[in-house]
């Protein structure tokens, strides 16, 4: 039972997460959406897109994690970090950066816990299944 409730919340998590591959094809629209800033040049056409990318890998690999019992805990642990991260950097910069990126911010904030409680209080091995 406590398994099926990880995975049904990895999913839910993943496919959010997953959402961010957008930025992959209008990088312009989701970093002002996000930021309420417009990148240009290099930004624009390679970082942005990288970055949407490597966010909407990490939804993948949540959903991945969600059906494979065996690499929960190292899906989990890679997506705390990644989200802490940006949330860490969105803080440290403040401004309009907060603002647009609070819904994000709140979302990930909400998943870290839950992670975090997975993580810690779920039994390893073939239980997790």
């Amino acid at each position: 039972m406590y398994g099926k409730i990880i995975a049904a919340v990895m999913v839910v998590a993943g496919l959010i997460t997953l959402t961010m591959i957008g930025a992959v094809f209008q990088p312009l629209t989701i970093s002002q959406m996000m930021f309420a800033e417009t990148p240009t040049g290099a930004m624009e056409k390679i970082v942005v897109p990288n970055w949407g990318a490597l966010i909407a890998l990490t939804g993948g690999l949540l959903i991945f994690g969600a059906f494979n019992p065996g690499s929960r805990r190292l899906t989990l642990a890679v997506a705390v970090i990644g989200k802490a991260l940006f949330i860490a950097l969105v803080l440290a910069h403040g401004g309009d950066a907060v603002t647009g990126a609070m819904p994000a911010v709140a979302l990930d904030a909400v998943m870290i816990a839950l992670f975090a409680i997975f993580f810690f209080t779920a039994p390893r091995g073939p239980a997790t299944a």
